[in-house]
């Protein structure tokens, strides 16, 4: 049997070890301090393979006897590790000493002392020394301490797992010592015994104590659910008074017991009014808990609740709400997407109702918690907006109170609402003419661009009326303020220099009196000369800065800062504002008036864009988007031709249709999920009919639901024992990497696993010599974030023997790491060190990194924020872009964010968003932009990876880099390291 230590002690910070004879002399001392330190020290030597078996009498002889209660606790510990077995096999006479010792302890009147000699003989396994103290550990059970009877029924069940035959029938001293137990402990510890060995026996126990479980002690409540969970996995008679004894545990003030009799209710009964009653309690669980963990968790079982029974728990989502009090964002978050999957056409305007008085909230309670009420606000917001859309009879009543929200300082909430607004206006036609009436209200709070272009956009789009067209025209006025822009600026800055040409003057003498400005300058023979001048660039620069800092209307102000994006959606605008109003009137002089009044804003806009009263010079793409659309104007009449017609067109239809017809794909792709994850049964004449009762054990008949959690099969999954998780040999294979040469005296290699956090070396060492190698032992060191756990044993190795060795890796992120070491062995007579260096171990991160989603907003507010960028050049000699796209994502583990339709088409130019995340809750993000000049020929662009830590941007790029010498070579090893990739590794700056 193996020698296994149960427990752990804490390793020296001297590392000395003693000789047997020093340990001895000082064993031999009379103080304990000294002695508790040396046993320490020989337990330690134990543990690490050095067992001084000539140290066991000196230690029975000279600490035995000592009453100090650490030394005695330190003396279990030894006798848990010691070599208690001679060379034959038997057990060592010193023993028996160490026995007597051991029943005088289980004797002894202090309480403490035997409740720890208990424990201590949990961890025993040899018969022999356990055999004779069986009377004194039964008598035990009277004793009058709780602590002393606990560990005795403790004792009494590891020791009959092992040695059954210690003891007469078990399962009658158990029920005896039920019967007359009254500590919840002793009593909690006996029932669980009695479960696991005489099952029978502990229902009867339930039966007979069936009214007194719901006013049972906690412990007494938990294992009194897992004995019914186990005995309703077959078919039990007393099914039903289960069932009743779960419900009235629902109640229970413990949120432990509450919890475990939920998950067990719905494995007894898929009664609609017990998963209602399930439901209810793991609520009000989430309500009450504190701990943001186990709220997180309980939601996570409700979700499976709801998923399992469509539309049962439905009429709870009222109360599910009340976790939204909680001010932890996760269970927020949680919270409100598993409500919004429980609104039904019932409930909706109950739902929207709170959300919106919650919404209210934020903006009343705006001084408390700034961050988080912006997040949350954010959250409401998308919640309302996904029930309008879904359920079109509250559109009506939230979208006008959402879009008090356009001109709020937080800019992600303010894009959420005008997303919302415009999905809701090509959604519901009745809602156009109020929602473009309330939009052009409020354009004069609005403070961001974005929103401004898509207010622009929806007023371009759907003001269909001449009153319509009327009103946008006039709030666009008021929002761009006086045009001619660069007229006005220019007005506004000589009032500017009058009123400071008094002050300049009262200012002269002052000025005649200052000191001249004296500069050095070169001429042009090479001499060098002094220029002495008075210069007054400082005022007119102050001047200027005072005009561009004056207070303007929204939307010129953002022209003026430089955001000429704006600029161009407005100018688009306008001229669809114009075409349309060309349509509907039939008066030319407000027709002519309109459209020169569009074209003199187009054109300020450019001018002003080319002055220095702009932040920023206009770039030429909004310069020519600008002036195309002021030459769409001037080029329109009344007689139409065919040109005119096409215009009108691309202006007033195309745009429209192209919106239309994203919003139909997003449905149709929202309904393709929604019936990939429907449930749906489809049971056909001729399908087998499963009976549970006739399945093996551990088998489920088809469509049978066996409830929430099923506990044992639980504990096989996490112990790796899962049906399915056999490892292939294969992969095994392909995860073997060799250390030595097959020339050396000692051959390795290691077969590499990877778990989440942490990587386990299985290494196989062999003797290739004819030689005995004596303190084999290898030496492990790492790179990046990697730490060796433990290290290995020294070993002993028979000529052409062989030995397997394992050490675990732990890792603490996503990057590059690597594993060097040796190995170093004595061999010979004269017992010469020897050292044979061993290859390095590079740890693959796509072990760690998985294909996620995010939606476009999260990306591009995670691709402003995260600072490191590896920015990667292409270069391979596939000719497809979508084919390198494809062999990207699959050599980096990363997933496609851009839809489909948006990749569909030939055109020589590819961009794509990827989007990964690991196994440590890092986000990775990539884009790829890439060109094909000609059809065939070589594809040039670049891969731009952003990550919040320097680890994951240069790892993502040496493997991108990998790739595409694989792709190039078809010969790169996936494990190496890129090193001379052409990357930039640089702080990004969100612009």
């Amino acid at each position: 049997m193996d020698s296994n230590a149960y427990t752990v002690v804490a390793p020296l910070d001297d590392q000395t070890e003693l000789q047997p004879s020093e340990a001895r002399a000082i064993l031999q001392k009379a103080d304990d301090d000294l002695k508790l330190d040396v046993l320490r020290r020989i337990i330690v030597a134990t543990l690490n393979g050095s067992p001084q078996p000539s140290l066991l009498m000196p230690i029975i002889q000279y600490v035995l006897p000592s009453r100090s209660k650490p030394l005695k606790k330190m003396l279990h510990f030894y006798w848990e590790v010691c070599p208690k077995y001679d060379d034959q096999g038997k057990l060592k006479q010193e023993m028996i000493l160490v026995c007597n010792a051991i029943r005088n302890d289980l004797q002894h009147p202090n309480e403490y002392i035997r409740g720890s000699t208990l424990r201590f003989l949990q961890k025993i396994r040899e018969p022999e020394l356990l055999e004779p103290l069986i009377p004194t550990i039964l008598t035990n059970l009277e004793h009058r301490h709780s602590y002393v009877r606990k560990n005795a029924v403790l004792a009494i069940w590891v020791i009959s797992q092992r040695h059954s035959h210690f003891f007469g029938d078990v399962s009658e001293i158990m029920e005896t010592f039920l019967a007359a137990e009254q500590d919840a402990t002793c009593k909690r510890n006996a029932f669980t015994f009695l479960t696991q060995a005489d099952a029978p026996k502990a229902v009867e126990y339930v039966l007979s104590q069936f009214e007194a479980i719901p006013s049972m002690d906690e412990l007494m409540q938990l294992a009194v659910i897992e004995l019914i969970r186990k005995e309703c996995k077959g078919e039990s008679p007393n099914r039903n008074k289960y069932i009743q004894a779960i419900s009235e545990l629902l109640s229970a003030p413990s949120h432990a017991v509450k919890y475990e009799a939920a998950i067990t209710l719905t494995s007894l009964t898929q009664n609609a009014a017990a998963i209602k009653a399930t439901a209810s309690a793991l609520i009000e669980l989430v309500v009450k808990e504190s701990d943001n963990n186990v709220k997180l968790i309980v939601l996570s079982r409700l979700d499976s609740l709801r998923q399992r029974h469509d539309h049962v728990i439905d009429p709870l989502v009222m109360d599910l709400l009340r976790v939204l009090s909680s001010p932890d964002m996760d269970v927020r978050r949680k919270a409100l997407n598993i409500s919004l999957d429980m609104v039904s056409s019932r409930n909706v305007e109950e739902v929207v109702q709170f959300l919106k008085k919650e919404l209210q909230k934020t903006v009343e309670g705006a001084g408390t918690g700034f961050e988080k009420n912006i997040e949350y606000r954010q959250l409401l917001i998308q919640s309302i907006h996904t029930c309008a859309i879904n359920f079109s009879e509250v559109a009506s009543s939230v979208v006008h109170v959402l879009m008090e929200f356009l001109g709020d300082s937080s800019n992600p909430s303010a894009v959420d609402v005008i997303a919302f607004v415009r999905e809701v206006v090509e959604k519901f036609p009745s809602l156009r003419s109020s929602i473009v009436e309330k939009l052009l209200q409020t354009f004069g709070d609005i403070k961001s661009g974005k929103v401004f272009r898509g207010a622009l956009w929806i007023v371009g789009e759907y003001a269909s009326t001449i009153d319509d067209v009327k009103e946008a025209a006039q709030q666009i006025r008021k929002v761009i303020g006086e045009v001619p822009i660069l007229a006005a600026e220019e007005r506004l800055l000589a009032q500017a220099e009058d009123a400071g040409a008094s002050a300049q003057v009262a200012a002269s003498e002052a000025a005649a009196a200052a000191a001249p400005v004296t500069k050095t300058r070169v001429l042009a023979d090479g001499t060098y000369a002094t220029e002495t001048a008075f210069s007054s660039e400082a005022n007119a620069d102050a001047r200027l800065q005072a005009v561009k800092n004056a207070s303007k209307p929204p939307l010129r102000s953002l022209i003026l800062l430089g955001d000429f994006y704006t600029a161009t959606v407005l100018a688009s605008t306008l001229t669809k504002l114009v075409l349309r109003f060309a349509s509907l009137s039939s008066d030319a002089a407000a027709k002519n008036a309109l459209r020169a009044e569009a074209m003199l804003i187009m054109t300020s806009v450019v001018r002003v864009g080319q002055s220095k009263f702009a932040q920023a010079p206009i770039d030429e793409d909004s310069t020519e988007r600008i002036m195309t659309c002021v030459q769409t104007l001037a080029t329109a009449s009344v007689h139409e031709d065919e040109e005119d017609v096409e215009a009108s067109e691309v202006f007033l239809q195309d745009t429209k249709a192209a919106y239309a017809s994203m919003v139909a794909a997003q449905e149709r792709k929202a309904e393709e999920k929604r019936a990939k994850e429907s449930k749906a049964v489809k049971v056909q004449p001729d399908d087998v009919i499963g009976f549970r009762q006739l399945n093996k054990k551990g088998a489920t008949a088809p469509g049978v639901d066996t409830g929430l959690e099923d506990y044992e099969a639980d504990v096989k999954k996490a112990t790796g024992g899962a049906v399915g998780a056999k490892d292939d040999f294969i992969s095994k294979l392909q995860r073997v990497v060799q250390l030595t040469g097959f020339s050396d005296a000692v051959y390795s290699e290691a077969y590499v696993n990877v778990h989440q956090f942490d990587i386990l070396l299985d290494v196989l060492v062999v003797n290739q010599s004819n030689e005995t190698l004596q303190n084999l032992s290898i030496e492990f060191a790492t790179l990046g974030d990697l730490k060796l756990v433990e290290r290995p044993t020294s070993h002993t190795l028979a000529p052409y023997s062989f030995q397997s060795i394992k050490a675990t890796i732990k890792v603490s992120s996503t990057e590059t790491g690597v594993i060097f070491g040796n190995i170093a062995y004595e061999s010979g007579i004269t017992g010469d060190a020897k050292v044979v260096v061993l290859n390095d171990i590079h740890v693959d991160i796509m072990d760690y990194i998985h294909p996620g989603t995010c939606t476009e907003s999260a990306f591009r507010s995670m691709w402003t924020e995260f600072e490191w960028e590896n920015k990667v050049n292409v270069n391979t000699n596939i000719t497809n872009l979508r084919a390198y796209l494809n062999h990207l994502m699959a050599s980096t583990n990363m997933a496609c964010l851009t839809p489909e339709a948006s990749l569909a088409g030939e055109c020589g130019f590819l961009s794509a968003n990827l989007y990964a995340r690991t196994s440590f809750n890092e986000d990775a993000l990539a884009n790829l932009s890439l060109e094909q000049e000609v059809e065939g020929g070589p594809i040039t662009g670049h891969i731009r990876i952003r990550s919040k830590g320097q680890g994951l941007a240069l790892a993502l790029g040496d493997k991108c880099t990998l790739a595409m010498r694989k792709a190039t070579e078809g010969d790169a090893n996936s494990n190496g390291s890129a090193l001379d990739a052409p990357q930039s590794l640089t702080a990004s700056v969100a612009a």
